[in-house]
């Protein structure tokens, strides 16, 4: 926990905050949404489910798999996509959350340094099939889940993600009134699902000094942790009303700048869904603008890896504390946490995608980068963060020339986002990579996840291990185009 200070911001507490956001969230309806929220969704959908099946084969993902399988249930109404099998929500959440979040090919909302889509759907999808939601109920619980988790993200402020690892906390939050308006929960059962949701949000950054798991294990408990505290309070268990914005909730054990003011930001007017980027190189965000820049440098003077003798990446002070423990990367997941690693691949191959990571520890060009790129504070970068994440590299070449790149929207983001046919191809290429679905099961999968507001009732995206061979597709059923 944080030494206590008292914030200032925090005295212009309401104490209603939790209640307005929670009064929000179980009233939302698909009809209050314009059109281009709901486009939005529908990719965000379909990137996730692509993101989802590509940690399928990966090893932390295959040790929750057997974890589920020893603890849930054998069988149940809620889908594991990377296993085809069916399960309980709270596994099935818990693994799908897990596997979406292993590539680092998964969303993120800016302002809020939070992963929305991988603690939300899996919950959503879970809940949903379990409880045979309508796919309209899908589509408010999934809105939802973004606009209170993003709030929350943002009311915690930066002092919160130097330590805490924002998508594990805001992330429960999300879940859990993703679930709940799936669940149709009125605002005091939504209220007291915040509240239980709240009191389990956990995640912290130590885990980058050591290769280790745990990230996984943040977006698995988040989203299993939701689902919880969403179907607790639908029983009647009750939480707190104050855990975000209360003298001893979130904000003062996890933040030192938190504004409550965040929390209720023009509900129903901004709808910050509708900001939340894709990622595009397969690393961790935070390396994005800095490789955009880089790459458009590369690109414009046809500069070859040999041709580089020094890169420096002019950075914001939240890149410093997540990249910076990774001086010596050991496994492919902590690389993608590594700015000259990123970098490396971008010099070496102009890509910094899935394969290019499997192949770092075997690629002698890319790896010499380590001992050329500098990660430096840049004042401007620093202020603008993270509102927006701009790129600035500088780089020095063999014959002696300093050539300055930048980028002010990374690929990705709003303003340079990626078309629906892009969402759809890189989908694909995910499933293809892991060879979890098939490029007929895809066609299928994203033809069902774009129509899944029409859909009577949510069903599985997958045909099961049970069903394959008995002539079962995974193409829309009971849904209008």
């Amino acid at each position: 926990m944080m030494e206590q200070k008292r914030n200032p911001a925090m005295t212009r507490a309401t104490g209603a905050e939790s209640a307005t956001l929670a009064a929000f969230a179980s009233k939302l309806d698909i009809a209050e949404m314009p059109a281009d929220v709901l486009e939005r969704l529908s990719d965000l959908f379909v990137d996730w489910i692509g993101s989802a099946l590509s940690g399928k084969g990966q090893r932390a993902i295959a040790t929750l798999e057997d974890f589920a399988q020893r603890m849930g249930p054998g069988s149940g109404k809620s889908e594991v996509l990377t296993t085809r099998q069916t399960t309980s929500p709270l596994f099935a959440a818990l693994v799908n959350a897990a596997a979406s979040h292993i590539s680092e090919q998964d969303d993120v909302h800016n302002a809020s340094v939070f992963h929305p889509a991988a603690v939300v759907f899996p919950a959503a999808l879970a809940a949903a099939q379990e409880a045979g939601a309508s796919g309209r109920d899908f589509v408010a619980g999934c809105v939802a889940g973004y606009e209170a988790g993003i709030r929350v993200g943002e009311f915690l402020g930066r002092s919160h993600y130097r330590i805490f690892h924002t998508t594990g906390t805001a992330g429960t939050i999300a879940a859990a009134v993703a679930v709940g308006r799936i669940l149709k929960l009125d605002e005091t059962a939504m209220l007291n699902a915040i509240g239980s949701a709240g009191t389990q949000a956990a995640g912290l950054w130590e885990f980058l000094r050591d290769a280790a798991d745990s990230k996984q294990l943040h977006t698995a408990k988040a989203a299993a942790d939701g689902i919880t505290a969403a179907y607790l309070a639908a029983e009647g268990f009750t939480g707190a009303r104050r855990i975000l914005e209360g003298a001893q909730g979130m904000a003062a054990g996890m933040s030192f700048d938190a504004d409550p003011g965040k929390l209720t930001d023009r509900l129903g007017a901004r709808w910050a869904l509708a900001e939340t980027s894709f990622k595009w190189h397969s690393s961790c965000r935070h390396t994005h603008p800095a490789a955009d820049a880089l790459l458009s440098v590369v690109e414009q003077h046809d500069l070859t890896c040999d041709n580089l003798v020094r890169i420096v990446a002019h950075v914001h002070q939240g890149a410093l504390d997540v990249l910076g423990p990774v001086t010596n990367p050991q496994t492919v997941h902590q690389a993608k946490f590594s700015m000259p690693a990123t970098l490396g691949l971008i010099a070496t191959h102009r890509r910094a995608g899935l394969e290019e990571f499997d192949g770092f520890f075997g690629d002698s060009s890319a790896q010499s980068f380590l001992d050329r790129v500098e990660m430096r504070l840049d004042h401007e970068v620093d202020e603008a963060y993270p509102g927006r994440w701009i790129g600035k590299v500088t780089v020095y070449t063999k014959d002696g020339r300093e050539l300055a790149g930048r980028v002010d929207e990374p690929k990705g983001d709003p303003g340079n986002s990626l078309t629906p046919t892009e969402v759809d191809e890189k989908a694909r290429r995910l499933a293809s990579y892991s060879g979890a679905a098939s490029p007929e099961e895809m066609n299928g999968i994203i033809e069902k996840a774009r129509a899944i507001a029409f859909c009577e009732t949510v069903s599985h995206l997958l045909p099961l291990n049970s069903e394959i061979g008995k002539g079962a597709e995974s193409g829309p059923s009971g849904c209008r185009p």
